[in-house]
């Protein structure tokens, strides 16, 4: 059966004729390790741009606070969408692209979180909380067979996946170019709130398909450095699930 997965980084090609190669093979252990340590890469540069958040004003000053931050939040998006490219499109580079990653990753996060906590102070806890509860609840999910990954369910959240995507790309298009109002993303109406539970659900299975395809390449014997690709995978979803949940935790407070 083909690999399939709605993840951009974890496309269908990704293990094909990986089994052949030399080596010792990935495992599963060896990817939990490797997210672990991933994880605590992008909360230290996260953690270090939220400090200087706060030693230039924090909540108290949030215009010196945010203006120390920025170079650090435009610049860790940057960098990281060109690694996650790196990443997504040369596997074998994910050993060295993937730690990079997680550390500009750490930055731009760091930023946005200071963006959001001086508009509703507490909700960046929330937020982390929140994200380490929906993946603990979709691994159980999986690992116990209540979620069992079919190839309607695949196809159901890539298309659901496919027209969230859209749906931003139409409203940062509108919002860019014209005057037509896109506060039903944004805005704290009960609309959308509704949209952001559906998109932090979408984001909550992008994590089961996940977990299937790591399994999935466990078995077909992909080489060792598919772990550093798939943690990296794993760490993409997670950014995305944090960030919904943010935008949800902030449309429910407005």
């Amino acid at each position: 059966m083909a690999l399939r997965t709605n993840n951009p980084v974890l496309r269908d090609k990704t293990f094909q004729n990986l089994a052949a190669t030399s080596g010792e093979p990935m495992t599963v252990n060896g990817t939990i390790a490797r997210t672990g340590l991933l994880l605590v890469l992008m909360l230290i540069t996260g953690a270090w741009t939220w400090h200087r958040f706060m030693l230039a004003g924090g909540t108290l000053n949030p215009a010196a606070g945010m203006a120390a931050v920025q170079p650090f939040l435009w610049g860790g998006m940057i960098v990281g969408f060109i690694l996650a490219l790196a990443s997504a499109f040369k596997p074998t580079w994910s050993p060295v692209t993937a730690p990079l990653y997680a550390l500009a990753e750490g930055t731009f996060l760091g930023g946005i979180s200071a963006m959001f906590e001086v508009q509703y102070h507490g909700i960046v806890l929330q937020a982390i909380m929140a994200s380490v509860g929906v993946l603990v609840v979709m691994l159980v999910l999986y690992r116990s067979g209540i979620i069992k990954v079919t190839q309607k369910f695949r196809m159901g959240v890539f298309a659901a996946t496919g027209g969230i995507l859209l749906l931003y790309l139409v409203s940062w298009g509108l919002s860019a170019f014209t005057s037509v109002n896109t506060s039903i993303l944004f805005g704290g109406g009960t609309l959308s709130i509704l949209i952001s539970v559906f998109v932090v659900c979408i984001a909550a299975l992008n994590l089961v398909l996940d977990f299937d395809l790591i399994e999935r390449g466990v078995a077909q014997g992909a080489p060792r450095y598919m772990e550093w690709y798939c943690a990296f995978a794993l760490m993409v979803t997670l950014v995305w699930l944090y960030l919904e949940l943010l935008r949800l935790l902030g449309n429910s407070r407005r």
